[in-house]
């Protein structure tokens, strides 16, 4: 029978998009569909900017 030796993780990716969608909940939890809608082209241009290239 083979034993798996667990490695501990330099970055856990689950626990990082669950902090992220936790975050993005908050800020949208009193939105109007329009509202949300909106917020969600915000973030796109956010981040499109962000990683544009020149």
């Amino acid at each position: 029978m083979k034993t798996k030796n667990k490695t501990e993780k330099s970055f856990d990716t689950v626990a990082v998009f669950r902090e992220i969608k936790e975050q993005i909940a908050k800020e949208t939890e009193k939105m109007t569909f329009l509202e949300f809608k909106n917020y969600i082209d915000k973030k796109k241009l956010e981040t499109a900017i962000k990683h544009q290239k020149y």
